[in-house]
């Protein structure tokens, strides 16, 4: 029974951390029909700056801090001055974006070598709680606490603010919008910097977990894409159910079934998609 527990709450705290990497993925995709496939790279980002941060004695929220600070401007910059050249061209995005990504992770060996970088957790959070009989860790139950939080403050962003209709409403008629004299772009770019900075800091909030290393993004990435498609594109809702589902399901496997525990999350994927093609939670406009 320990053992169903212990596992069950470390996937919950993975996928407390791949909702933070997938959501501004989802936001992204859903709001602004970007496929962002530098967001791994973004990850990756946060979790060294974070780092660095910290080594310099920022403190561990400063670290998050400077680490979404860190994805934002390369997101901004990004969205700013090379997609929004590209237009509506989604092949050129993907191909762009996976270049964003190789320059960024390159960097990032470049810069602090290509030895793993360990990220400790805050003193107030190393301690371990008592559930069930099991001892687990408090900093792993904070990060799925975060996730949660962040994801209640996103629904009421989206869907129960003007500015949340103001950004559909530009996905869907960019003209009209900017005709009631509404600045949308500069939205655009602010949307696609606040996803990237949530990216940023769930790499640092991922870093007392899984560490700081090269090959980092290549590792989460996929799994983003998986909890995006499953979910549904641009739902938030999605998003927190599919992160939890898949953190779950791929912590047993790793366990159980370690060789075939990657190749397992694409089953409940394509079950999805053959029953709903748009995800679980997806819809035709956002």
């Amino acid at each position: 029974m320990s053992f169903w527990l212990l596992q069950t709450l470390n996937g919950l705290a993975f996928g407390g951390l791949l909702f933070l990497l997938s959501a501004g993925f989802s936001l992204i995709f859903g709001l602004m029909r970007i496929p962002n496939l530098a967001h791994g790279a973004l990850f990756m980002l946060g979790a060294y700056v974070g780092a660095a941060a910290l080594q310099v004695g920022a403190g561990f929220w400063g670290g998050a801090l400077a680490a979404g600070l860190a994805a934002a401007l390369v997101g901004g910059v990004m969205e700013r001055y090379l997609l929004r050249r590209l237009g509506a061209n989604e092949n050129a995005q993907v191909l762009a974006t996976i270049g964003v990504s190789f320059i960024v992770a390159d960097a990032m060996v470049a810069i602090w070598g290509g030895d793993p970088r360990t990220i400790p957790a805050p003193d107030y959070l190393r301690a371990t709680v008592e559930l069930a009989g099991v001892s687990f860790p408090l900093y792993r139950l904070a990060v799925v606490a975060i996730a949660c939080l962040v994801a209640a403050l996103l629904w009421l962003a989206i869907d129960r603010t003007r500015i949340g209709a103001v950004l559909r409403a530009g996905v869907d008629d960019p003209q009209m919008v900017r005709g009631v004299g509404i600045p949308i772009l500069r939205l655009f770019t602010l949307v696609f910097s606040f996803g990237a900075a949530l990216a940023g800091v769930g790499g640092l909030l991922a870093g007392p977990i899984l560490s700081a290393y090269p090959g980092l993004d290549i590792d989460m990435l996929p799994l983003a894409l998986i909890v995006v498609i499953f979910g549904g594109i641009g739902s938030i809702l999605g998003a927190v159910v599919a992160s939890f589902f898949i953190g779950i399901v791929y912590t047993f496997t790793r366990v159980l079934v370690p060789d075939l525990s990657y190749v397992l999350l694409f089953v409940p994927m394509v079950i999805v998609l053959v029953v709903r093609p748009r995800g679980l939670f997806g819809r035709v406009a956002v």
